[in-house]
């Protein structure tokens, strides 16, 4: 399927593994010329060097910073000034007792999850207002669907940005440029693996059985793999998709029990 996006040019934040690394992937696939940004400089030239093996014809930059700081920000715009496409992602906050949070806690969170993908969407979105195409990703969290006590700073980073982008993407629509959330739920990145961890630690037990447990006790009886969400982000990337914006979509494996 031709997504019709050859020749655009992204920006994919934290892209060196994991989730943003599969949506790098899937763009570079369609055709599209990708910016990388993460915070480790060797696993960044590691991404980039298979993107450029596997897909030559497909310009990459690789921008190693935090994405996260003004610093981070301007690096990664100065590479990839005008994105048709943006790729808004940063690691989660530490769960954590809402109790022991202190006011920098928040402000960490709300910087990272919250304001840095408004202050990318800003920097870029009237550029794509004017070329009259634009695409932007947010990756979020499935916590903001189904909030989980523990991850109350990502609970309440996350859930501000959602708000705020369920405003402007009703009016950035009209210039053909959409706003959407994908919401992750259980995937196989080092995030997981990292909970998995403490949570195996506490029960003295393996990670391997804690990573079981947790894959069968989803309805699909796996977690989910990173190249599926590069492939749904980057369909939400496709000139046909310009009549989905403000949606947050669920990548959860059916975990969510609602309908709405």
């Amino acid at each position: 399927m031709d997504l019709g996006i050859k020749g655009r040019r992204a920006l994919v934040c934290a892209s060196s593994k994991g989730l943003g690394r599969g949506c790098a992937m899937a763009l570079a696939a369609e055709g599209v010329h990708v910016t990388l940004t993460a915070r480790g400089a060797e696993a960044l030239a590691k991404t980039a060097a298979e993107i450029r093996k596997a897909y030559p014809g497909v310009e990459v930059n690789e921008v190693a910073g935090d994405i996260t700081t003004p610093e981070g920000r301007a690096a990664a715009l100065k590479a990839c000034p005008n994105p048709d496409i943006l790729i808004n992602n940063a690691g989660g906050p530490p769960p954590g007792d809402f109790r022991t949070f202190t006011r920098d806690d928040w402000i960490k969170a709300l910087d990272a999850n919250m304001l840095t993908p408004i202050e990318l969407i800003k920097a870029t979105v009237d550029g794509m207002i004017a070329r009259k195409f634009g695409r932007i990703v947010n990756i979020t969290s499935a916590a903001v669907k189904a909030p989980i006590d523990v991850l109350g700073l990502s609970n309440g980073a996350r859930s501000g940005l959602t708000g705020f982008v369920a405003g402007i993407a009703r009016k950035t629509v009209r210039d053909n440029v959409t706003i959407n959330g994908l919401l992750p739920g259980p995937f196989n990145t080092d995030r997981i693996r990292n909970v998995c961890e403490g949570q195996a630690k506490v029960e003295g037990v393996s990670t391997e059985e804690i990573m079981k447990k947790r894959a069968s006790e989803n309805p699909a009886g796996r977690f989910g793999e990173p190249e599926e969400f590069g492939q749904a982000c980057t369909f939400l990337c496709g000139a046909n998709s310009g009549f989905i914006t403000g949606q947050n979509i669920l990548l959860d494996g059916g975990a969510f029990p609602g309908t709405m």
